[in-house]
């Protein structure tokens, strides 16, 4: 299980500051909407020369029609980033679209469909895509799985089940980590790294229990040792 620490700070400055506090670890930074819009390519190549051994997740979660979807993909060629996503509800044309426009290039990033969102509760999501979460996101997982993708974004309670339906080596990807049982702010299916653990999560999100603390390099190092 790798650490990914989602850089969601109100700034750029903010977010290369706790960039710099955390330089000496192995693990992945997670660039997301907000500050991919504010702060642009630029901000890659910053992290970069902070540690140019950071491995940077584009969390982007494409989402339009499949030419569209392959285009986006193969202008985040390059970008020189690590990993990025789409939106397994796109439908599996897309995501066959995007890996197929990816074929041509040695070394693709891994590509992550995104499941269901962990901010959704049950009511929420039966309402948008009236099925339970368990059942979409094993749907969307073997959709993802057969259109060739690396692997998918979803909670950790749907992780274990996924890896039953696909293969052990289709990785997934947790967002809302509370490592140590801190509050879910906007999260509804947050999980702790243990339960990560148990249910074969390759990858965890954690922002804000880094980013608040006092001293964010403590809290990374605890964590990695959990790990």
């Amino acid at each position: 299980m790798q650490l990914c620490v989602a850089l969601d700070l109100p700034t750029k400055e903010e977010n290369l500051d706790l960039v710099h506090k955390i330089k000496e670890y192995d693990i992945w930074l997670k660039v997301g909407l907000r500050s991919y819009i504010r702060d642009g390519e630029e901000f890659l190549r910053d992290i970069k020369k902070i540690n140019p051994d950071f491995k940077i997740f584009l969390d982007l979660k494409l989402y339009d029609i499949p030419n569209t979807m392959a285009d986006a993909a193969e202008s985040i060629m390059g970008l020189g980033v690590d990993m990025f996503n789409v939106h397994a509800s796109a439908g599996k044309r897309a995501m066959q679209e995007v890996m197929d426009r990816l074929k041509k290039y040695e070394n693709r990033p891994i590509v992550l469909a995104v499941t269901a969102l962990t901010s959704f509760n049950e009511d929420e999501f039966a309402k948008v895509y009236e099925a339970s979460i368990a059942q979409k996101a094993d749907q969307f997982a073997k959709d993802a799985y057969e259109s060739g993708l690396d692997g998918v974004v979803c909670s950790a309670y749907e992780s274990a089940s996924i890896k039953n339906i696909t293969n052990k080596d289709f990785m997934t990807l947790t967002p809302g980590i509370r490592p140590f049982g801190e509050d879910a702010g906007d999260q509804q299916r947050v999980a702790d790294v243990a339960y990560a653990k148990s249910a074969y999560v390759d990858f965890i999100v954690v922002g804000r229990p880094i980013y608040k603390s006092d001293d964010p390099a403590l809290v990374v190092e605890k964590i990695l040792q959990s790990l």
